[in-house]
């Protein structure tokens, strides 16, 4: 690995980002301060949090800030779910990408484990 924006889960996350501001661009203007400012920090906190693990200088570290980019997407999953029970626009790709990411980013750290 060269650097975090060689990882795969780094870049899907990113996307997942452009596809999370699409999304909650078509939410009501009220939540704009609520859950759609909710769901694009926890989107952008993905990638962060790899990028920034990615960066240190152990293994343990990277691990640590892995799970807390899992964190996040699961955070983001809850947030999804909240919408669509309040019936704004959420699709099921949106649910599938989150669960391919998140099996990606488990492998990864399984693989990060096994170094």
């Amino acid at each position: 690995m060269k650097t975090h924006k060689d990882l795969e889960i780094w870049q899907k996350s990113i996307d997942l980002i452009k596809d999370m501001y699409d999304m909650t661009a078509n939410f009501p203007n009220e939540e704009m301060f609520g859950l759609t400012s909710q769901i694009r920090r926890a989107a952008i906190s993905i990638p962060s949090n790899i990028a920034e693990g990615a960066a240190r200088q152990s293994r343990k570290e990277n691990i640590r800030f892995l799970y807390v980019a899992l964190g996040s997407l699961s955070e983001l999953e809850t947030q999804l779910i909240i919408a669509d029970k309040l019936n704004y626009p959420v699709k099921q790709d949106n649910f599938d990408d989150i669960e391919t990411l998140r099996r990606k980013m488990l492998n990864f750290i399984k693989y990060q484990k096994s170094k």
